[in-house]
């Protein structure tokens, strides 16, 4: 007797467990009250808002609050996402950012808890239909809390990056003007200079 080819897979029902990457390792941030996770391949490097200070330029775009700077990497621009406007939660001062590999968002969290290793990743259920399926992977359960784990290609829409290129566009000729003018004399200066 031929032997029978294997059924073809069926996709997981929404809220079922699959499995993560064989294990994966990732960063709990936490936003205000929430914890979220995010893969630890995912994070290029995590900054506090001190260093990264001097590098962020403000982007003019009342429209998408949840992004006011922007910074400049060779000829790659990061937009920093306030992650509290972003995700509607009570804002805190933020203190770190995670700038994020493959993505041209980086967040703006108020800490970092730890890192851990998730075995399951469960499909967002049906109750999140809005922008927040873009935003998030999955979630996880870790101990008693469930956990959104980060989907960082998701945070700034393909519309969302068109419009924040725009603007930081718009605004490159005022900062450079800015940058170039000669130094106005301080006070001291003028005084000495009057007869």
């Amino acid at each position: 007797m031929p032997a029978q080819p294997a059924p073809p897979p069926q996709p997981a029902a929404a809220g079922a467990p699959r499995p993560a990457a064989r294990g994966e390792q990732v960063i709990l941030f936490r936003i205000g009250p929430q914890i979220f996770a995010v893969s630890a391949n995912e994070v290029q490097e995590i900054r506090s808002t001190d260093n990264m200070a001097a590098a962020a330029a403000e982007v003019p775009t009342p429209e998408l609050r949840m992004v006011r700077y922007v910074i400049t990497r060779g000829h790659r621009k990061l937009y920093v996402v306030h992650g509290a406007a972003l995700f509607g939660l009570p804002s805190a001062p933020a203190s770190l950012v995670l700038v994020l590999r493959n993505s041209r968002a980086a967040l703006l969290v108020e800490a970092v808890e730890s890192m851990t290793r998730i075995s399951r990743l469960m499909a967002l259920p049906q109750a999140f239909c809005g922008r927040e399926r873009a935003w998030y992977r999955g979630l996880t359960v870790l101990g008693d809390a469930v956990v959104p784990v980060l989907n960082p290609g998701g945070l700034l829409s393909a519309d969302e990056l068109a419009r924040l290129d725009a603007a930081s566009a718009a605004n490159e000729p005022a900062a450079q003007n800015a940058a170039s003018a000669p130094p106005r004399p301080s006070a001291s200066e003028e005084r000495q200079a009057v007869p």
